[in-house]
């Protein structure tokens, strides 16, 4: 019986390796893009806040 479960583990770690790996990699392209998406949209608000003031300025 010992013999059985060691089988087992060893038939199943490569599948929970490969889903831990997986799992790390989708999470690092989520968190990247989210930071991605929050750089540009504070990059676009200093930018339209830029153009906000130099057209009151203009008028």
């Amino acid at each position: 019986m010992d013999n059985f479960w060691l089988n087992a583990l060893w038939s199943v770690t490569p599948t929970v390796i490969l889903g831990l790996l997986f799992w790390l990699i989708i999470r690092s392209i989520l968190r990247s893009d989210r930071t991605e998406r929050e750089t540009y949209a504070r990059l676009e608000a200093e930018e339209r806040a830029k153009r906000g003031q130099t057209k009151g300025d203009q008028v």
